[in-house]
């Protein structure tokens, strides 16, 4: 018989599945990252060029125009299966690069390669975790599991990569790399003990093209104002705020506030702290959050905070004002994402979350534009353009959206 859990915030973990599925889910995004500043170093010390740096660092996401189609897969053959695959898959690339490292015929065009590869699947990773905890909790708790789910990730970005840089100092990268190797396989393993409802299990005889599919799915998608509000959302966040914490922050450090690279770490941590906070605060108020309506408050927020970002002159100020933009973008991120689960049909769960992940695309469109800008206007400006056009906008979607998306009996702001 299961006890229940002393605190509301943690009562996703009284189910079984949730914690095989978070335990595995924090494996994979300790060796994400921890492989992610092994691989990305030795780029950097092997070839000492920024552009090869920046191309494996673009090839983490080479995969997500095909996200939909993983979704489809899940959909068809059962998302569990699929995530255990790709986990397999990540293991099967680490262990090579492994072996590669360990004899010293690792190559910087190997590294590539690998993570080109890696690139096509991880992706999809997040989308088929929110999935997977669509299909297996309560509506009740969805919103505390989600919110518990992002910890790991955001508690990766600290320790996961911590860990890597330790280990690599001890060890050396060939040993370092056995390390992830590990991480992997011990996801894998902890994904096998993920139990999907048969009410969730993916229908049998279905005869469609994948082209159909994801049509039927996109057309669920624009029939449902909540929805495709929460799509325009996910693009217009990845466009106009996250360029300044997932790109810009090596530029922060070093050109606006003259800091080092332990500078840069600290900047990372602080985001990942912010973030932390929220999350455990969002699985706290559980089913009481009221989805769409927090979603675009703290959007407005959020851009509020990178306009405020871009005036701060030192690090002491960044280090202020980066932990509340880590709050804000899980008070506007974890509900989008919930908003979507909840208002899937079951069956097209797993394309419309491989849908979210090309929203993504925001984020090089909002890179690439913000070089040139802040070479031209300087980045106090550049802030200030990017935080005002992305307040109109959101402003936009509350307006032309208002009764699906604000009224707290809306379609979006309830189960």
């Amino acid at each position: 018989m299961t006890i229940a859990p002393r605190s509301p915030a943690f009562a996703p973990f009284a189910i079984r599945s949730y914690r095989f599925q978070w335990s595995a889910d924090l494996m994979t995004s300790w060796a994400f990252e921890m492989e992610t500043l092994i691989l990305g170093w030795y780029i950097i010390v092997q070839t000492e060029s920024v552009l090869l740096v920046t191309l494996f660092g673009s090839l983490q996401f080479l995969g997500t125009l095909v996200a939909p189609l993983f979704g489809l897969l899940g959909d068809a053959i059962g998302h569990r299966r699929v995530l255990a695959a790709m986990r397999l898959a990540y293991a099967a690339i680490a262990a090579v690069l492994a072996v590669l490292a360990l004899t010293d015929n690792l190559t910087p065009l190997l590294v590539l390669v690998g993570a080109g590869i890696a690139g096509m699947i991880r992706p999809s990773d997040m989308g088929i975790r929110n999935v997977l905890i669509g299909e297996t909790m309560p509506d009740d708790r969805l919103m505390s599991a989600v919110s518990l789910s992002r910890i790991t990730t955001d508690s990766a970005r600290v320790v996961g990569a911590l860990a890597g840089a330790g280990t690599v100092l001890a060890l050396g990268m060939g040993q370092a790399y056995l390390a992830v190797v590990g991480c992997y396989l011990a996801g894998l393993l902890l994904t096998f003990g993920i139990e999907v409802p048969a009410r969730a299990a993916p229908p049998i005889g279905r005869k469609a093209t994948p082209l159909a599919d994801l049509a039927e799915a996109a057309r669920a998608v624009w029939q449902a104002p909540p929805q495709l509000a929460a799509m325009l959302m996910a693009f217009l966040v990845n466009l106009t705020c996250y360029p300044f914490t997932l790109g810009l922050l090596p530029y922060v450090a070093r050109d606006v506030y003259g800091s080092s690279q332990a500078g840069l770490g600290y900047l990372v941590a602080a985001v990942g702290a912010g973030s932390i906070l929220a999350s455990l605060l969002l699985s706290a108020m559980g089913s009481r959050v009221k989805p769409a309506r927090m979603m675009l408050v703290f959007s407005i927020a959020w851009h509020g905070l990178v306009i405020l970002f871009g005036q701060v002159p030192s690090l002491a100020g960044g280090l202020v004002v980066l932990p509340l933009i880590g709050v804000a973008q899980m008070l506007c991120t974890l509900p989008m994402s919930v908003l979507l689960l909840r208002g899937a049909p079951p069956g097209l769960r797993g394309r419309i979350m491989g849908m979210r992940t090309l929203a993504i695309y925001g984020l090089p469109v909002g890179l690439l534009a913000s070089g040139p800008l802040i070479g031209g206007i300087g980045f106090p400006a550049t802030t200030a353009l990017y935080g005002g056009a992305g307040m109109v906008a959101t402003l936009a979607v509350l307006v032309f959206w208002r009764r699906h998306l604000w009224p707290e009996a809306a379609p979006g702001n309830h189960g």
